[in-house]
């Protein structure tokens, strides 16, 4: 097992990843607001929990995660409200294309994914256990965390509470508050909305108990890491603590990991600007879901990544290096025994690809790992030292660093394209080959220049003109 260190929020600074169970890790990460399809930022934080888990794993790490799924807070409500319908019936459609999203995206379904609506004794409980504390009141039918309880209140974020002071404006719904800066624990039922029953009367919970419940069911009072995006640092997960523990007396989470916000074209994606996709919208437009993978794995995770439809375009490119030395390979004749140097660098990729992942999940390295192990696969073809049983020992190289990436085998990417046009395309190739012969290169160049277009890649061999799609 490696070594890993992590770049822990609490503490803002690299630490030494040690769980609470030696070679198990337990992650929990906050999950989307079913109201509407998630956007490809909200798309990047997940992408980023499924590389941190699918790392875990390479490292050595048994993993359990669990995604929550929040159906029940203001946005979901006003969405059922506005569309006439049961808050099941508004929420589960976009349950399916959160996951439908997932998928596109070769992101790993995790252990649990909770709904809050089916965790209200689990909230009721630690309410309760706040309650009794003292850590919590009840105003009206509904109750309140007094953070003045919580003298470590601010440790994750560092946010100061002298700078919410005792008569701010507060919203409507919470005038109740004994101070301005507590929080909302059980929201007492209002005229329309869906509610549950309570010792306080029928309400509905707040979304920060939703999380603290669900994550302590499934993962145990204290777990070994929680992460998210930068914008749940405060108040959300702050909050989070400040109930965890004031309900158990332990710590509640040992790592904290945050994921940078994306912006799109250097501008903060909004409605407003034009510029908020979903993966739809991006595939609409003829984008590869796998390129898109690539990008958001290329940038590290506490970097804000910059989407351009070129850094998209880029992140092809680069995958198409990977395509075209597997095309190669493929191609290339085995030739006596095993190459020492190739075997070598084999070995030199799967080291230095794990170093990466360990030192805070450094895909620069591991990438620039990868791309030296395709230079020294590729100079080997061109050498003709690929010697007998290497082209499959490099491919479970391959194979073996994609248990993280996910990226590098496009027969795992279908593109919907069929071989119905082969012997068009075979009939083009040889009348290229022709033209090439007679020196008629104006021709040769002009069908290249077609089957280009049409997404086919050619490579002139000794043997004879081979061809594939991009």
């Amino acid at each position: 097992m490696t070594d890993l260190t992590l770049f822990n929020t609490l503490g803002r600074k690299l630490e030494p990843f040690q769980p609470t169970t030696p070679g198990e890790a337990r992650v929990y990460i906050c999950g989307p607001t079913v109201y509407n399809e998630v956007h490809i930022g909200n798309l990047r934080t997940f992408l980023f929990g499924d590389l941190l888990r699918r790392s875990l794993r390479y490292l050595g790490f048994k993993v359990t995660q669990v995604m929550n799924l929040t159906d029940v807070d203001d946005k979901t409500i006003q969405g059922a409200h506005k569309a006439g319908v049961s808050l099941p019936e508004y929420t589960e459609p976009f349950v399916t294309t959160f996951l439908r999203d997932l998928d596109a995206l070769h992101m790993e379904r995790v252990e649990q994914f909770p709904k809050a609506t089916e965790h209200i004794p689990e909230m009721i409980a630690i309410i309760e256990k706040l309650i009794e504390k003292g850590h919590a009141y009840v105003t009206d039918g509904s109750v309140f965390f007094k953070i003045a309880s919580d003298p470590r209140y601010g440790a994750l974020s560092g946010f100061d509470l002298d700078q919410a002071r005792q008569g701010e404006r507060v919203a409507s719904d919470e005038y109740g508050k004994e101070d301005v800066r507590d929080f909302g624990l059980w929201k007492a039922v209002k005229p329309g909305e869906p509610s549950w029953e309570s010792p306080w009367g029928p309400g509905r919970p707040g979304w920060h108990i939703e999380c603290s419940a669900m994550s302590m069911k499934y993962l145990g009072e204290t777990f070994d890491i929680h992460c998210g995006g930068v914008d749940l640092i405060f108040p959300h997960h702050e909050n989070e603590i400040a109930q965890s523990e004031s309900a158990t007396d332990k710590p509640f989470v040992r790592n904290w990991l945050h994921a940078e916000h994306l912006i799109v074209d250097g501008q903060k994606m909004s409605k407003s600007l034009g510029n908020q996709y979903t993966l739809p919208d991006l595939l609409a437009r003829g984008c590869s879901p796998r390129a898109l993978r690539y990008l958001f794995l290329s940038v590290h995770y506490r970097q804000k990544l910059n989407f351009t439809f070129e850094s998209l375009d880029g992140a092809l490119g680069a995958l198409r290096r990977v395509d075209e030395m597997r095309f190669r390979l493929q191609h290339a004749a085995e030739k006596g025994e095993p190459d020492a140097r190739l075997a070598e660098a084999g070995e030199k990729l799967r080291q230095d690809f794990a170093a990466g992942l360990a030192d805070d999940l450094n895909f620069a390295v591991a990438l620039a790992a990868l791309f030296a192990y395709v230079k020294e696969v590729n100079v080997a073809i061109e050498e003709g030292r690929i010697g007998g049983g290497d082209r499959q020992r490099v491919l479970d190289a391959l194979k073996d660093v994609d248990q993280v990436l996910g990226v590098l085998d496009p027969a795992e990417w279908p593109t919907g394209q069929t071989d119905d046009d082969a012997a068009e395309i075979e009939q083009l190739i040889a009348d290229r080959n022709a033209a090439r012969k007679n020196r008629d290169f104006a021709t040769s160049d002009r069908i290249r220049d077609e089957l280009t277009a049409r997404g086919i890649v050619l490579e002139d061999t000794p043997q004879g003109t081979r061809w594939k799609r991009k």
